[in-house]
């Protein structure tokens, strides 16, 4: 009895070694397909491109640029946009796309404390890049990896030029800008006033307003009612040019003023087209979009680091209204 029970006992072990040799193999099987599996995800690195302005022409191509290249990379974008300059709505995407931990974001600057903590402490944690696009932050207070898009203060000073040739050197100035805190505004006016800061007699005058219509219109009125003898107006900030051609359209003929905006805005090449302004900044939204996720996976790989804090300036230009006709 005692030689059977020592035999069962025996068999008992085996089927029990057996097993657990099946179980094991099984698992150590299955870890190795699974970094297998990781390893061919990690190859598609996941970006995002989050702007405050969506379905516009400007944003429109910086948008395919992007997704052209990512396709080229292949690497896996999604676009992200809020509606009407809701910055509340932008800054809840960014933080969404920081706490899905994307390999990097590709975003329109806002110059905020609340984006710039977000980049400058919540990205950084979790160490994913952000490249600014179009618009951009100062690094020091966002620690941006880089920026891509318009050299904002040589824009500035490209279209200051252009008025300085048409109108000449001696008239009254307006520029009117966003009261939002934008840093491309400061940017373009550091451009505009160093060139006409050389003309002592161009007189400059400011008008601040919010983005509202109502205001805008407003704030035209009561500025040209106060300086009835203004010759020429630069909208720094392009969303305003609409709304301020449409009051002065109401007041006189648009011809006898010198108006001048950027590209950035849906109505901009529409009322150039229409001769209601005589100039702008045509920039290159289109290879923003492609720099920039060409130069996210190349410090994503390693093959560019560190990027260029001072920026990747891409191509600009003056468009005149004879050259839409």
């Amino acid at each position: 009895m005692r030689k059977t029970g020592l035999i069962v006992l025996c068999l008992v072990i085996l089927i029990l070694c057996y097993f657990t040799f099946v179980s094991a193999e099984a698992v150590f099987r299955s870890e190795w397909q699974v970094p297998k599996t990781v390893s061919e995800n990690q190859k598609q690195p996941r970006l995002v491109l989050i702007t405050q302005d969506t379905e516009t022409p400007f944003w429109d191509k910086v948008g395919h640029g992007a997704m052209e290249q990512a396709k080229k990379e292949g690497a896996s974008l999604e676009i992200w946009g809020s509606y009407g300059n809701n910055h509340e709505d932008f800054l809840k995407k960014l933080e969404i796309a920081i706490h899905s931990k994307v390999d990097g974001i590709i975003i329109q600057g806002l110059d905020t404390e609340e984006f710039k903590y977000l980049a400058k402490v919540k990205a950084s944690f979790y160490g994913i890049p952000i490249i600014t696009v179009a618009n951009d932050v100062p690094v020091t207070e966002s620690l941006r990896r880089t920026y891509v898009g318009s050299d904002q203060c040589k824009a500035g000073s490209m279209l200051a030029m252009r008025l300085v040739a048409d109108m000449g050197t001696s008239g009254k100035v307006l520029l009117t800008y966003s009261s939002n805190e934008e840093y491309y505004q400061k940017q373009r006016l550091e451009g505009i006033q160093n060139v006409l800061s050389e003309f002592p007699s161009i007189e400059t005058i400011y008008a601040e307003t919010s983005s509202s219509r109502e205001e805008i219109i407003a704030t035209t009125r009561n500025v040209l009612n106060n300086s009835p003898n203004v010759d020429a107006i630069i909208s720094v900030n392009s969303n305003i040019i609409g709304a301020l051609v449409q009051e002065i359209s109401k007041r006189s003929q648009v011809e006898p003023y010198y108006i001048y905006s950027f590209d950035d805005a849906p109505e901009s090449l529409s009322l150039l087209k229409q001769g209601k302004i005589d100039g702008m900044i045509e920039q290159s939204p289109e290879m923003m979009g492609k720099t920039s996720v060409e130069l996210i996976v190349e410090w994503l790989n390693g093959e560019t680091v560190p990027l260029d804090f001072d920026g990747y300036y891409t191509n600009i230009r003056i468009l005149k209204a004879a050259d839409v006709q």
